[in-house]
Parts: C-alpha cells; sequence; structure tokens
C-alpha cells in the first residue's frame, strides 16, 4: 500500500513539473531555502494581530522559515497579577493564550520560533518584584525574587517546549543588560551592566542580583537539561556590532561561561550565541543611513563573537532608509549586506545562523518622530506596504541565487 502511494505522489510531482514547464513556468525556490544553503535561517516578525493580516501571513510563509514574536513572548505579556496574587505556593502565574495561538500557527506551517525574551528589565511589571505581587506594597526581598525568577525562566520554557515540541528553537535568555551611556553602568564595570535605562533602575540588577545574567542563564540551562530539548541559549543586544559595545559584551559573556563548572573542573558553556539585534542607519533620520562602512563592522563583529566561541543571529534587522528617491541604494545595500553574510558562512564556518528582518515592509504614512517611523523607518523594507516586492527583497533573492551581477 505505501508503495503504492509513493508511486501516486511522484507521478503527481512529474504532472505537475510538466504542467508548469508547459506554460514556461518553474518553481520558485523560497527565499529561506536559499538562505539555508549558507547555514542560516531567514526570519520574520508576528504580532498576534498579524494573525488577522491573511497577506502578511501569506508573505511570511511563503518566505521565512523562522518567526519572532514582536512583545507576545516578553514576561510583561505573559504574566498574570491577579492569578499571581490567588497563587497558593507564591509562584507567578502566566497566561499563554496569544502566545500560543502564534507559536501554533508556526507549528501549522513548519517555521521555527525565537522566544523572545526571558529576562528584559525594559517594560518588566513593577508588581512581579513587590510582596505578595501588589504594587502596594514594598519590594521582596532577593531569595524571593531570584526564586520567582527561577520559576518564570523554568515554566515558560517548559510549556513552549512541551506543548509545541521543538518549534521554539532558540530563547533570547537576557536582553539589552549592556548600557550604552556611561552615567548608565557603574564606573569601571567592563561589562556595562546597566543600572539605570532613561533614568529607570534596573529592577532585575536592584532587587535580584550583580549577577542576575549568570543567574538567568544558569536557570535557562537547567531547564534545557530537564526538558532534554534542542534549545540554543541567546543573549540579544542593540547596537552590538559596534565596536566598544561588542566588548562589554563579550566581558558579559565571559562571565556567564565562566560562572558553572563541570565534575571535571572545565566550564559549562551556559550561553551558545549571541544576538545582535541590527538597527543599521540613523534613528529617525537619513544621517548615517546606508552607509558601507556598517558592513563591514558587521562583519567584524560576528567574527569577534565567534572567536570567543558563540554562534551569532540577526535577530532584528532593520535596514533603515527614511527617503523613497534612495530606494535604488537601499536596494543595493542590502545585497551588498547578504552577499557579505554568506561569503563569510562560507569562508569562516558558518558562525551566522539567522538572520530576522524587523523592518520588513514599508510604512510611508509612519508620522516623522513616532517611534514607529524612527525605528524601521518608512521605505526600508523588503516589501512594500501593499506587501508586494520590492527590487531590495529582488536583489537580495538573486545573491542568495547566486544570480546577482
Amino acid at each position: 500500500m505505501r508503495k503504492r502511494v509513493v508511486s501516486v505522489l511522484l507521478t503527481l510531482t512529474l504532472l505537475l513539473s510538466l504542467a508548469a514547464s508547459a506554460f514556461g513556468e518553474e518553481a520558485e525556490i523560497p527565499v529561506y531555502d536559499l538562505a539555508g544553503r549558507y547555514g542560516f535561517r531567514l526570519g520574520a516578525p508576528l504580532s498576534f494581530w498579524d494573525l488577522r493580516n491573511n497577506s502578511y501571513l501569506t508573505v511570511v510563509r511563503n518566505n521565512f522559515n523562522s518567526l519572532t514574536a514582536t512583545n507576545e513572548m516578553k514576561a510583561y505579556s505573559l504574566l498574570d497579577q491577579n492569578a499571581s496574587k490567588a497563587n497558593p505556593d507564591g509562584m507567578p502565574a502566566m497566561n499563554y493564550a496569544s502566545a500560543d495561538a502564534m507559536v501554533a500557527w508556526a507549528q501549522e506551517n513548519g517555521i521555527g520560533v525565537r522566544g523572545h525574551v526571558l529576562v528584559w528589565d525594559a517594560y518588566m511589571t513593577d508588581w512581579f518584584f513587590r510582596v505578595g505581587y501588589d504594587s502596594a506594597n514594598g519590594y521582596a526581598d532577593s531569595d524571593t525574587i531570584r526564586a520567582r525568577t527561577r520559576y518564570y525562566i523554568h515554566e515558560v520554557m517548559t510549556h513552549f517546549e512541551t506543548s509545541f515540541p521543538g518549534v521554539v528553537y532558540c530563547w533570547d535568555v537576557v536582553n539589552e543588560a549592556v548600557a550604552d551611556s556611561a552615567d548608565e553602568y557603574a564606573e569601571g564595570d567592563p561589562r556595562h551592566l546597566r543600572v539605570l535605562r532613561s533614568g529607570s533602575v534596573n529592577l532585575f540588577r536592584e532587587y535580584l542580583g550583580d549577577d542576575y545574567v549568570v543567574f538567568a542563564f544558569r536557570c535557562a540551562y537547567e531547564t534545557r537539561q530537564e526538558l532534554g530539548a534542542d534549545i540554543r541559549l541567546y543573549y540579544n543586544d542593540y547596537n552590538a556590532y559596534f565596536p566598544e559595545k561588542a566588548a562589554a559584551i563579550l566581558a558579559l559573556m565571559e562571565t556567564v561561561n565562566t560562572a558553572v563548572t563541570d565534575e571535571n573542573g572545565e566550564y559549562v558553556r551556559l550561553a551558545d550565541g549571541i544576538g545582535m539585534q541590527g538597527y543599521i542607519g540613523g534613528y529617525g533620520t537619513q544621517e548615517g543611513c546606508l552607509e558601507d562602512s556598517h558592513i563591514g563592522m558587521i562583519r567584524d563583529a560576528i567574527l569577534g563573537y565567534a572567536a570567543a566561541g558563540f554562534e551569532v543571529q540577526i535577530t532584528e534587522m532593520a535596514v533603515r532608509n527614511f527617503e523613497l528617491d534612495q530606494a535604488d541604494r537601499h536596494a543595493q545595500f542590502y545585497a551588498d549586506l547578504f552577499a557579505m553574510l554568506i561569503t563569510l558562512n562560507t569562508e569562516e564556518s558558518s558562525p551566522l545562523k539567522a538572520v530576522s528582518i524587523w523592518g520588513l515592509t514599508d510604512n510611508p504614512y509612519a508620522q516623522p518622530g513616532t517611534y514607529t517611523y524612527s525605528l524601521n523607518s518608512p521605505y526600508g523594507g523588503l516589501f512594500n506596504e501593499r506587501y508586494g516586492r520590492k527590487d531590495a527583497f529582488r536583489r537580495v533573492y538573486a545573491v542568495l541565487a547566486g544570480d546577482a551581477e
């Protein structure tokens, strides 16, 4: 019976191929398959509301094999305050409804998911750190916060792995713990561990401890070991291809990967990789955009992380372009960037494991000065606002296909 089914399938495949040939058409190789030839996935962002947008879902389904939830897998989205207050064991409670719908869609379509993110100080719910999860109470002691954080990491990783086995292929364990400005980290700290963010205290460092990054990775590593799952553990940050920031990230990650030893006295590598967010160009302005020097900086950063034993993903890439008349330059920059990435992976033992495009579609109606306008830019997409392929997409495709001039 099985041989008959296989025979029928082969016949159907042949007929479809002949039919396509009769009309002068060939099945297009998905762009993510082309990227896979060079050892990296191609990713896209997904929000809960995108699940209602069939045009966007079609673009994602046809072109990408990795997804990152924009907000729905972050702690401030998953944590449920009322359920946490009612929990008899004192541990936090989560509501997975929105995130589950998104991961289920990815599973149905054979797309892997980047878990983003387990520990991040920005926008973190203050009540998580309070006695009884009540904002009217004082802050809990360090032991309590460590217990809550350990439980949260374990439960979240376990939930997604048991509910959707193998779909979440990596987690950003900690996000943006390295500060940029000298007034946001302790003087003399080579890690530049964030004490403040725009004047607000980093609650994880304040109440969990100065070793909170190591602690988070240790919890994630132990959970992975318990699950027996193939989940890669990442540290993720912005400006990660700038030399000073890269040096601080490596100093921080050295503390992570030298914190624990095995029975033979060898260091246990708690972290597998570095996520480089990859916003390229000026924030809210064309000045600094589409400069070739950034391609070299990205290459050097990837090589630096790889030399320290880390794999790399570009996790939120937006090739910014704020001026419509720069479309040709934008397309060529995109092509040059991907040409560098495939050369890097061909010549350097494939340190790059994924490229996730954050500025995926144009947004010409975004208002100057807004976060949406400044972060991804109005004309930085591979697709236009109607989800049509731009010249930038076609040139990237040609580079990956080996057809670029």
